[in-house]
């Protein structure tokens, strides 16, 4: 063989080589992932809250218990009652004259056209002249007078009939409560509770609050 073949045949046998080694170094290059290749995670999404449904105002909070008397409106309950205003009352509340050791005793006529169960007074007191007296508890140094007595609750031993008439010792208007100087004593009752069919308990309530003000002067509201 010469030398020229000789050449000829190292170089061929140089380019296949270098060949396969390209192909394999390419084919590896492909096939395995790179340092800075990431699998991207799907994003988040949000869903959001149904929103909170208003609850369904219920009877009681729509219904009024009963109509109210002529003169007043409202839902007729004890937080919310048959409102009235002016002169307008329900009882009428008088002092006998009369004050013992339990305390002062009035004259109370039930003038509405219903049974009465329950009642809120306000009793006012008054000196010669007729100036308004305050109220304060005996013994007491913190509590803060009040221009009146107030009195609520199942007042009347019982209930009251319309037209009915009764003379009635307050058991939260006592003897202490009176101050001294006092020469007259005045009362309204401000709010009255109707009875119902049993009697037991109240079915619905009235209130006039023009009756029973901080201030009021001697005779009231006329």
């Amino acid at each position: 063989m010469s030398t020229a073949t000789q050449i000829s045949n190292v170089l061929m046998t140089a380019a296949v080589a270098a060949l396969v080694i390209g192909c394999s170094d390419e084919a590896g290059t492909s096939g395995a992932p790179t340092a800075t290749s990431t699998a991207s995670a799907p994003a988040a999404v949000s869903t959001p809250a149904p929103a909170a449904s208003a609850p369904a105002p219920s009877a009681t909070e729509t219904t009024p218990p009963h109509d109210c008397p002529k003169g007043s409106t409202g839902h007729g309950s004890l937080k919310d009652p048959c409102e009235a205003k002016g002169k307008e009352r329900m009882m009428e509340v008088t002092h006998t004259g009369k004050t013992d050791e339990k305390g002062p005793s009035f004259r109370v006529i039930n003038k509405s056209k219903e049974t009465i169960l329950y009642g809120k007074i306000a009793v006012y007191f008054y000196d010669k002249a007729g100036k308004q007296l305050e109220v304060k508890d005996a013994g007491s140094s913190t509590t803060k007078p009040r221009p009146y007595q107030p009195c609520s609750g199942n007042l009347f031993s019982g209930v009251m009939a319309p037209a009915e008439k009764a003379v009635v010792t307050f058991s939260c208007v006592k003897k202490e409560h009176v101050p001294e100087g006092t020469a007259t004593i005045e009362a309204e009752m401000q709010t009255v509770g109707f009875a119902d069919s049993t009697g037991k308990k109240s079915e619905y309530y009235w209130r006039n609050n023009d009756l029973a003000p901080d201030a009021r002067p001697k005779g009231g509201v006329k």
